[in-house]
């Protein structure tokens, strides 16, 4: 991060974002980058997983049921999640006390490692128990790394934003999070329609883990250029000042972060299951509907941090929330028509009401303060996250299970959207303030 000596006037998004306590200063455009490719990494992957759920059910735990199966599928899914807070913990203390690049080239490191070698796995034929018993412990390692990756990198691009420009700069994480969400299920999508379905389960599957190489390395390279933020300074352990000082707030973004997860993760993973097996669609279809409908969250989720740059972002978020609560019944309505059309405007409209939470990374970085906030976020982020949005495949899948209803997750949602919409509104609004 360069300094120079003369003022300069507010930064221009597309010029750089300005660190607001260094005159002048700015993180380059490959350091922006950098910090939103670790995202995409990290959700390819997870993306990637719970769109072939159904042939890693066949191949890791091919003795069950296929309700069995997917169940099981989805239950190493929500395990991985569930390592999300201890990722918190220990990268947030790395990025409290040795900075929030350490912490972005951990995450990314151990990301990209086990993401190969999930494609490497021997399956239950091969291997018999040890296949999901060596599954479930990659999935736990992934859901260590992306519990410090997307906080750090939230982080480092909210300190390096200037105040005016704050909600879109730091909406590069979100950008990064869609993108490998979106690369996922286009991967998924093009694997699906060029290889058969024997070829997929017995090694296509593999293709979209071992492509993760890729991306990883290069997220490493331009990571290792990125320059070092300003650290606040708290001589004790950051989890222990983090909960001392600001525990009520991690209390109230907790309730919030744990909607976004729910929303994401049952509209842009377990529906790609639901469509194929409540309205009949075929897998490629399935996912060329989601991979529309992510194109959709990827713009729309700059396009509302920066308008809570100019509005606030109670309001942006709170429209969000209540458009959930409000209109997820009907619109699942609308998907079970069985009519593909009707059922990519739903998911569209869907897409809109999540895209709101582009500005979740700077209302939770405005939260805290400096010396805690890596962790301070990370906790408040994956704590929900690992619980609402780690868990929302299975708990869907056993709620339409249990009740016979296929829209029965819609009723999940709603009540958790009511639950976020309430807690957002006790948080004080600092869009446009100083971060500290």
């Amino acid at each position: 991060m360069s300094v120079t000596a003369a003022a300069s006037p507010p930064a221009d998004p597309a010029r750089g974002c300005e660190h607001p306590r260094e005159r002048g200063g700015r993180l380059s455009a490959s350091a922006m980058a950098a910090a939103a490719m670790g995202n995409m990494l990290e959700w390819y992957d997870f993306a990637v997983y719970g769109f072939l759920a159904t042939v890693f059910a066949r191949n890791f735990f091919p003795d069950s049921s296929r309700s069995a199966g997917l169940i099981s599928v989805f239950g190493v899914f929500a395990a991985s999640f569930l390592m999300r807070p201890l990722g918190s913990i220990v990268f947030g203390h790395i990025g409290d006390r040795h900075g929030r690049r350490a912490a972005m080239l951990a995450s990314a490191l151990c990301m990209t490692v086990s993401t190969v070698a999930v494609g490497l796995l021997p399956t239950y034929a091969v291997a018999g128990v040890a296949a999901p018993a060596l599954l479930l412990a990659l999935r736990l390692v992934q859901g260590l790394c992306i519990g410090g990756e997307y906080m750090s990198s939230a982080v480092f691009l909210a300190e390096g934003a200037p105040s005016r420009w704050r909600g879109a700069c730091a909406a590069l994480a979100t950008v990064g999070c869609n993108g490998g969400t979106l690369v996922g299920s286009g991967i998924g999508a093009l694997t699906t329609q060029v290889l058969t379905p024997d070829q997929l389960d017995a090694w296509g599957w593999r293709l979209p883990f071992l492509l993760g190489l890729v991306l990883g390395g290069f997220t490493l390279v331009l990571r290792r250029t990125v320059p070092e933020t300003p650290l606040g300074v708290e001589k004790g352990l950051p989890l222990v000042a983090a909960f001392r000082d600001g525990w009520r707030d991690i209390l109230r973004a907790s309730c919030f972060n744990f909607v976004v997860g729910l929303s994401f993760y049952l509209i842009f993973v377990y529906l790609a299951t639901w469509l194929q097996q409540v309205d009949g669609f075929s897998r490629a279809l399935a996912l060329e509907l989601n991979t529309i409908s992510m194109l959709v969250v990827l713009v729309m989720a700059v396009a509302f941090a920066a308008l809570s740059d100019l509005v606030g972002r109670k309001l942006v978020l709170g429209a969000g929330f209540l458009g959930l609560a409000l209109l997820s019944w009907p619109l699942f309505q609308l998907m079970r028509s069985g009519d593909p059309t009707l059922a990519l405007i739903s998911q569209i409209a869907f897409s809109v009401l999540i895209a709101t939470g582009g500005a979740m990374p700077v209302m939770l970085a405005e939260m805290f303060s400096r010396r805690t906030r890596c962790t301070s976020v990370g906790l408040s982020w994956n704590i929900a996250i690992g619980i609402g949005g780690g868990t929302a495949p299975m708990v869907a899948v056993l709620l339409v299970n249990a009740t016979g209803n296929p829209l029965a997750p819609a009723g999940y949602l709603i009540g958790a959207a009511t639950l976020a919409f309430l807690a957002v509104l006790s948080v004080p609004d600092r869009a446009g303030r100083p971060l500290d």
